[in-house]
């Protein structure tokens, strides 16, 4: 015969404490998750600026003349950022016929990014809130 008193199982305050337990651990780990996302869209946003950065200054040495000088020429008929980037990244060019400045700023779920505006010229000068930690 099986002795009754006997019961296997978990209590309630032990399914309390695990609940508790795994609770506090992804309260810590989603930050750190958030984080790294926002970090891999902007390391992909930065791809991209240096993507447009290179189709720029083959632009030049076939025309004497940066991309966005002239109104034949656009942004997308010299690259074509990641597809992927454009929801959370808005690139945009600003062009003389000597200079550039590319900009990419961040929309969508990347608002929040503290590194802003990420910025790249024609003399590769990088610009954010915070270079050290942005670029």
């Amino acid at each position: 015969m099986i002795n009754s008193k006997h019961q296997h199982g978990f209590t309630l305050i032990e399914l309390m404490i695990t609940v508790a337990i795994v609770g506090i651990l992804a309260a810590i780990a989603l930050p750190s998750y958030q984080d790294s996302v926002m970090k891999s869209r902007r390391a992909d946003a930065k791809s991209d600026l240096l993507g447009l950065a290179n189709a720029q200054e083959r632009h030049f040495t076939v025309s004497n003349a940066y991309c966005g000088s002239d109104d034949t020429c656009t942004l997308t008929n010299i690259y074509t950022p990641n597809p992927q980037n454009n929801a959370y990244y808005e690139f945009s060019i600003d062009a003389t016929a000597n200079t550039f400045t590319l900009t990419a700023s961040p929309t969508g779920a990347q608002a929040d990014d503290p590194c802003g505006d990420l910025t790249l010229d024609q003399a590769c000068v990088r610009n954010s809130a915070d270079n050290a930690v942005c670029w």
